[in-house]
């Protein structure tokens, strides 16, 4: 039997690998999925099988779930198509009885979230599927803002919509760790986690976080979206991308995001990575 992390290629997908290996799993009991081949041959070099997994080709899935006990459904990354490509992989784990734990967003059953309709549908697939499940909605990850860190260094500044609202991350470490403990588990059967950072914090915060590490001041530009789409797109951006990061940053500045209640700490049982330390990690200070 094998626990197969699917999207294992992507930087959750390999931190997981690597959390399960630290816990003493045989590496040979572990089946990491994706479709670059450069990432899984350096998957395989940790000791685990590797298999060409596309959400898009269900064929890839078949093969790559023979012998499954337990599959990580990392969420794919081409808006638009996900709901139809989890529902392959929710089949495929049904024909082989596998259990299931799927990467999804803040009360995506719920929320406004632009991200949230995608998840929602898959979510409920897995409602009416049969299956034994396990439902991670993961908040924002710290590192979605590395580049908006290391700009503020080389500009001073950061360009915000966001407003006051707050944002409840934590790093992909935080999350892979908890995918970890719940794949090695039963008492997650069943369960909705709503997973977020233990120190929600808003766009002054990190501007002071970034200032404190880096010793220089950093100022926030808050523009309306309008004036935030405008502006990205002035820096090159397609129309698409900046209007999503945009309506990210409305998210925000409406709450969606700022939730936690400390579940992802239990889970892992340690705190969530601060703000001001990640910081400093990622400018190497």
């Amino acid at each position: 039997m094998s626990i197969v992390i699917t999207g294992a290629t992507g930087h959750l997908g390999r931190q997981v690998v690597e959390q399960l290996l630290a816990r003493g799993v045989d590496p040979s009991t572990v089946v990491a999925g994706g479709r670059n081949a450069e990432a899984l041959a350096a998957l395989a070099g940790l000791g685990v099988r590797t298999a060409h997994i596309d959400y898009a080709d269900p064929s890839t899935l078949e093969d790559a779930f023979v012998g499954a006990e337990k599959v990580l459904l990392i969420s794919g990354s081409e808006v638009g198509k996900r709901s139809v490509q989890h529902k392959a992989v929710i089949d495929a784990a049904r024909r082989v009885g596998a259990s299931l734990v799927y990467t999804s967003a803040p009360k995506a059953s719920t929320s406004a979230l632009v991200l949230a309709p995608e998840h929602k549908a898959t979510e409920g697939l897995l409602e009416g599927s049969g299956l034994t499940y396990t439902v991670l909605r993961n908040n924002w990850y710290t590192e979605n803002y590395d580049d908006t860190i290391r700009q503020a260094t080389a500009t001073g500044t950061i360009l915000t919509s966001a407003g006051s609202g707050r944002v409840a991350s934590a790093t992909r470490r935080d999350y892979a760790e908890a995918a970890a403990v719940v794949l090695l588990s039963d008492e997650y059967a069943g369960e909705i986690l709503e997973l977020g950072g233990d120190e929600p914090w808003s766009v002054d915060e990190l501007a002071t976080a970034v200032a404190d590490v880096y010793g220089n001041n950093v100022t926030v530009n808050q523009v309306s979206t309008d004036e935030h789409v405008a502006a990205l797109k002035g820096f090159g951006l397609d129309e698409d991308t900046a209007g999503f990061v945009a309506a990210i940053d409305a998210n925000i500045s409406d709450g969606l995001l700022a939730e936690s209640d400390g579940t992802l700490s239990r889970i892992i049982g340690r705190p969530t990575t601060p703000l001001t330390q990640y910081v400093g990690e990622l400018l190497g200070q």
